[in-house]
């Protein structure tokens, strides 16, 4: 029989033993879970960088766990492993590599707003680690945050170039962001949204400085806004970055155009015609030329091209300048005049009558300021016509036609001519078929017929028209 003066002690004793056994059971499991699995032949998430422990922090407290969560983590037990980094850092909150264990623990579970905010934490202690930097762009790149994303990389591969399988990741990273970038800037052109294509394209651009196609594409977008400025600054850019890109010339000749910049115009779509032969350049190149040269004439023939009457002298300047690889052909004769002296277009004027392409008078004058009527126009013109017939059997067989005039009938003195240049198209008939021949003729209308002719002429004769 027990005495009751012992049982207390013994009863006590086994209470203790009781607890005692307990902390020993805890501790099994504890060291159990310490255990760290072997790694597996295929880890679970290769995306994720190995957590390194740097050599000051390899012996303080809890560092081991760092490598049993590790090993945790690649063999797909994410509640291990946070347990291990979770540890670590209790023991030991310097030990940064946990952090980053826990934003891996984080991204599996696509927390990634908990998983940046990790990987932060890592780079606080360390800026310049590696995993807790790439770790940092594969949060940002799951929030959409690509641009940000991309300076994480960038910054990883600066620490460690030989990280290859990244630096391939960024590449492709770079241009499917600059592809977003770029669809994005386009869509917001077509949608008639400059200042948004421009923040694009600028963004575009902050990633891709030295791209030639963003300067142009961005030029273009300022153009059409009307920053002429910007606009050429961009395509020069691009001009410098790459000279070997016909469109760009074409884009530059386009602005310097507009400009005014006649003769650098002209330049521009010859080097993109030299790049790329195929490129339909011949009209711009002449068009240019001949503005380029005729800016450089008296102003009287800049006054002529929008006249709301020409006279015989400003047809004679419109004619000799842009028809005088024509006229030139015709046999040279020498007339005497007596009232061109000292006339601006008294160059233009010798040329004409010599050729007998606008006739001088029976009592030696021109008569440079007289009007020209429809009539007389058809007269001049019916003549460079001739010139052309001479070497195309075809504008010879027009030249035969008797076209129907309203206004005219066969025996009249200037029928001929008419008929000449409404049979070849240098002065159509209207629909009302009347010529009008007694009508004043404007500059416009003169600068019309000569364009016509001249595209005959290259029709014909295989030359370039203006």
């Amino acid at each position: 029989m027990r005495s009751s003066a012992t049982w207390p002690v013994r009863q006590r004793t086994s209470t203790l033993g009781a607890w005692a056994c307990a902390w020993l059971i805890l501790a099994e499991v504890a060291c159990a879970t310490r255990v760290p699995p072997p790694m597996p032949a295929v880890l679970v998430y290769p995306d994720f960088l190995y957590l390194v422990v740097p050599a000051t922090l390899q012996k303080e407290p809890g560092a081991s766990r760092i490598e049993t969560g590790w090993r945790f983590l690649q063999s797909d037990n994410v509640s291990g492993a946070d347990v291990e980094f979770g540890a670590a850092l209790k023991l030991e909150s310097r030990l940064y590599p946990a952090h980053v264990g826990l934003g891996y623990v984080a991204m599996t579970g696509r927390d990634y707003d908990r998983a940046l905010t990790s990987f932060e934490q890592a780079l606080e202690s360390n800026g310049r680690y590696v995993p807790a930097l790439v770790g940092r762009g594969q949060a940002l790149l799951a929030l959409e945050r690509a641009d940000e994303a991309l300076v994480a990389f960038e910054s990883a591969l600066d620490v460690d170039p030989e990280l290859t399988e990244l630096r391939r990741r960024v590449e492709l990273l770079r241009f499917r962001h600059l592809q977003d970038l770029i669809d994005a800037a386009r869509a917001a052109v077509t949608a008639g949204r400059p200042d948004e294509a421009r923040r694009a394209y600028g963004r575009a651009l902050a990633a891709s400085p030295q791209s030639a196609f963003l300067h142009r594409e961005l030029g273009l977008v300022e153009r059409a806004a009307g920053n002429a400025d910007a606009a050429l600054e961009h395509v020069r850019q691009a001009v410098a970055l790459d000279p070997l890109e016909a469109p760009t010339f074409v884009a530059l000749g386009e602005l310097l155009q507009e400009r005014g910049d006649l003769g650098a115009a002209e330049a521009a779509y010859r080097d993109a015609a030299a790049i790329d032969p195929d490129l339909d350049l011949a009209a711009r190149i002449a068009e240019t030329g001949t503005r380029a040269r005729e800016a450089r004439l008296p102003p009287q023939f800049q006054a002529a091209l929008s006249a709301g009457q020409v006279t015989r002298g400003e047809l004679a300047a419109l004619m000799g300048v842009r028809l005088e690889d024509l006229i030139v052909r015709a046999p040279a004769r020498q007339v005497v005049m007596t009232d061109t002296q000292g006339h601006w277009a008294a160059p233009w004027i010798t040329l004409t009558a010599n050729a007998g392409v606008i006739e001088a008078f029976e009592n030696h004058t021109f008569q440079p300021g007289a009007v020209v009527r429809r009539g007389d126009l058809a007269t001049t013109m019916s003549r460079v016509v001739a010139l052309v017939a001479a070497s195309s059997p075809a504008v010879r067989a027009r030249l035969t036609e008797r076209p129907a005039i309203a206004d005219m009938t066969a025996g009249h003195a200037q029928y001929g001519a008419v008929a000449a240049v409404v049979a070849t198209g240098v002065m159509p008939l209207p629909v009302d078929r009347r010529f009008q021949v007694a009508r004043p003729v404007s500059g416009p209308e003169a600068v019309e017929a000569i364009g016509r002719l001249r595209a005959l002429a290259a029709t014909i004769l295989g030359e370039a028209q203006p």
